[in-house]
């Protein structure tokens, strides 16, 4: 008798419902594609839900403990099987189970994606590996792993946060005090920074091109009118108005390839071109923190 086939699988457990409701989902990368992936999402541990009554509420404990919270059972698994369980065994034994984890997480959250348009739901947010508080990687036969148990599994081991120097010059905790404080503000280009990046990374690079345009325009106009309030003996005021310059020049090249993007996605040298724009784009603004209050 054949050996039942086994599938690989990367599972994450988040604690929050990430936005798709539970369920099987076949993922392909284009309709005439047989399946990439499974992609399987059950909630477990959810706290009971009570009917909403119409009163004005009840009183509340002096030291309530803290409220349960739902978790969310997140299943990457490849549609292709192993050839064999030896085959298997190797796999599991030689994984990256960081790179496993990165590539697993971009298939959630084409998921998550995907559900902000078909729910409208704006708040859905897309997921890191280093959110979940288990990641595991293994293999198991196709209803097994479907349904959250396997024949091997590895888990990935947390690791300690470390401040990687980007985190390090944009200093958030200082800014977030200057921010709550009043003493700097929130550039309007800042939100769709955000978006782009996260379209870029999750491969939605149509979203990306209209993301870092839009960005741009926002970061010339806001930056340039913060430069042109500097005295020209500010130190600011040299390396901020060359960086305003080279975004200004982004932006007109980037404008084809957004204006593309609006009916297709960009060719390979777009794509470069959103990168790059969004690169320079996050340096400035890292720059700019890195500088300290404007106001």
């Amino acid at each position: 008798m054949a050996d039942p086939p086994q599938f690989r699988f990367v599972q994450f457990e988040f604690p929050w419902a990430i936005g798709p409701p539970d369920g099987r989902y076949v993922v392909r990368d284009h309709p005439e594609a047989d399946p990439a992936h499974v992609l399987v999402l059950g909630t477990v541990g959810a706290p009971r839900r009570h009917r909403l009554r119409r009163h004005r509420g009840r009183a509340a404990a002096p030291d309530p403990p803290p409220a349960p919270v739902p978790t969310m059972r997140v299943t990457v698994i490849r549609a292709q099987p192993f050839a064999d369980p030896g085959e298997a065994r190797d796999w599991l034994a030689r994984a990256d189970l960081r790179e496993l984890a990165g590539e697993a997480v971009a298939v959630v959250n084409r998921a998550i994606a995907a559900h902000r348009a078909a729910a409208h739901d704006a708040l859905a947010r897309d997921v890191a590996p280093s959110q979940a508080l288990v990641t595991r990687a293994g293999y198991g036969e196709g209803e097994e792993v479907a349904d959250g148990r396997w024949s091997a599994a590895r888990e990935l081991e947390a690791e300690p946060p470390r401040e990687s120097r980007r985190s390090a010059a944009l200093r958030p905790g200082e800014r977030l005090a200057a921010l709550l404080g009043a003493r700097d503000q929130t550039l309007a280009c800042e939100e769709p920074v955000l978006g782009a990046r996260a379209a870029l990374d999750g491969g939605r690079m149509r979203a990306a091109a209209l993301l870092t345009q839009v960005a741009l325009r926002a970061a010339v106009t806001e930056l340039g009118a913060e430069v042109s309030e500097l005295s020209p003996s500010d130190p600011r005021a040299g390396d901020m108005s060359r960086r305003v310059a080279e975004l200004s020049e982004l932006e007109g090249t980037l404008a084809p390839v957004s204006e593309r993007a609006m009916r297709a996605e960009p060719d390979q040298g777009g794509g470069a071109a959103v990168r790059k724009a969004l690169e320079r784009l996050e340096a400035a603004l890292r720059a700019r923190a890195a500088s300290g209050p404007w106001r």
